[in-house]
């Protein structure tokens, strides 16, 4: 089945510029999402996406030529906007005392020290240089803006820029600021929550509501994100008005992307552990399958866990002694609400199904509306 043509409107103004044929954005998905699975997407018609905010500018100079050599449609750069951690070694040693014992069961030590693992978008100089050198044609943030000088370098390079918002309130900025898109992200998303500031309270809005409130609210083109992850729930979402769905959850366990076997197989299992939000593995709250790590971050006697991404320099390390040792329990399987879904299938036959499984769903919305006359 073909895909549908959509009339004009904020979706199809957002294809357009864009030159895509598909309203399907792959999540970025730092540390899983690679140039294969980006390129597969992009190929398909949709919106292709590297997750660089854990590199340097010459590694993610790197991915971006690496996707450039297999596609030579649009893709989006990701990056993360926090505001770069602030060090306590009273806080961090006591998350280390707090992990030591599961160290011990590993047969390891923790690491003397933490240290900020990642460097925010805010004050990294050499990844701004880099993006006006390679101009791709999207680069999105997460969990905050960068200053109005590096906006308006990007602009001035002809990027379309995006930015992740969990609220009323960051839309609100996100506009002001003259990004071009906002990412509505749901609180049913897998991974990190986009929140700009973790120490404010969080309403947890769904994205079904975020979507459609913002829509209403603001004057940009709204992508859903979050629990989406068939035809049905981008049809739902494009309903809402938004101008694209963006699935991070649904591409996990596609072959392209760099998800190891323990990640794969709890995907497939017919009987997924519940999802859950953690603040213990990153320092920030994120959502994935509850495990042994996450269990440690509710424990009544945990210790608040340092600052992200200072904390994930402990939960990395955890996990790379435990899988040392043939245990998964203490890895970040992030993963949404929706997971259950969830479909091993290659990039590009993934598209091509959820294209199919959304042209039913438009087919089936005007058969209703036929009815409803």
């Amino acid at each position: 089945m073909t895909s549908p043509t959509w009339s004009a409107s904020s979706a199809s103004i957002f294809l357009n510029r864009l030159g895509l044929t598909s309203p399907i954005i792959q999540a970025p998905m730092a540390g899983v999402s690679t140039p294969a699975l980006a390129a597969a997407v992009s190929n398909a018609g949709g919106l292709g996406s590297l997750g660089v905010g854990a590199m340097d500018a010459e590694a993610a100079r790197k991915a971006i030529a690496d996707t450039r050599a297999l596609t030579s449609k649009a893709i989006n750069i990701n990056l993360f906007c926090h505001t770069p951690a602030q060090a306590d070694s009273q806080r961090e040693l006591a998350w280390l005392d707090y992990l030591a014992s599961v160290f011990a069961e590993f047969g390891a030590k923790p690491p003397e020290s933490l240290r900020e693992i990642y460097q925010s978008f805010q004050t990294d100089k050499a990844m701004l240089q880099m993006l006006l050198e390679e101009r791709p044609a999207v680069v999105s943030f997460h969990f905050g803006l960068p200053d109005a000088a590096k906006i308006r370098a990007l602009h001035d390079a002809g990027i379309y820029l995006m930015a992740s918002a969990t609220s009323r309130e960051e839309a609100r900025l996100i506009e002001a600021a003259g990004i071009d898109a906002i990412v509505a992200q749901g609180i049913e998303a897998g991974g990190h929550r986009g929140v700009f500031d973790p120490k404010q309270y969080d309403e947890g809005l769904g994205t079904m509501a975020l979507v459609r409130v913002l829509v209403r609210e603001t004057r940009l083109p709204v992508i859903a994100a979050g629990g989406i992850m068939d035809g049905a729930g981008i049809a739902a979402a494009l309903a809402l008005g938004a101008a694209a769905a963006q699935l991070g959850t649904a591409f996990v366990a596609c072959p392209e992307t760099s998800s190891d076997a323990a990640y794969r197989a709890i995907l497939a299992s017919a009987q997924t552990p519940p999802t859950t939000l953690t603040q213990a593995i990153s320092g920030r709250a994120a959502r994935g399958f509850t495990n042994r790590f996450t269990a440690l971050g509710m424990a009544a006697n945990a210790p608040a866990a340092p600052d992200y991404p200072i904390a994930y320099d402990a939960g990395k390390a955890l996990h790379a002694a435990a899988k040392a040792q043939g245990s998964a329990a203490f890895a970040a399987q992030w993963a949404g609400q929706a997971v259950p879904l969830a479909r091993a299938l290659p990039a590009a036959e993934l598209m091509r199904v959820l294209n199919g499984e959304l042209a039913e769903a438009v087919d089936g919305l005007a058969g209703l509306r036929a009815t409803l006359r």
